[in-house]
């Protein structure tokens, strides 16, 4: 249910909390459009945003990971022999 509200010279919308449950809109900010006969109320968010710099943060730094692994793996290697038991 959504009601409208005079509030001076201008008009509030006031949605039930139902429906803000059902969309989810949790602190998101809002994108209002016109379309055909009434107003689209989308996420201003988009799905995917963010991914591509979050995959490139990780590719590089799973790069400094593997060059640390690298110093191991190419470490001369030592008999038991030496080794104190």
């Amino acid at each position: 249910m959504v009601d409208f509200v005079k509030i001076g010279n201008s008009q509030d919308i006031s949605i039930s909390k139902s429906l803000i449950e059902q969309a989810h809109p949790d602190g998101e900010d809002l994108e209002f459009k016109l379309v055909n006969q009434g107003i689209l109320i989308t996420h201003s968010k988009k799905p995917r945003d963010g991914w591509e710099k979050s995959i490139e943060k990780r590719l590089a730094d799973a790069d400094k990971e593997e060059q640390t692994d690298k110093e191991w793996l190419d470490a001369t290697l030592i008999s038991n022999n030496e080794l104190d038991w």
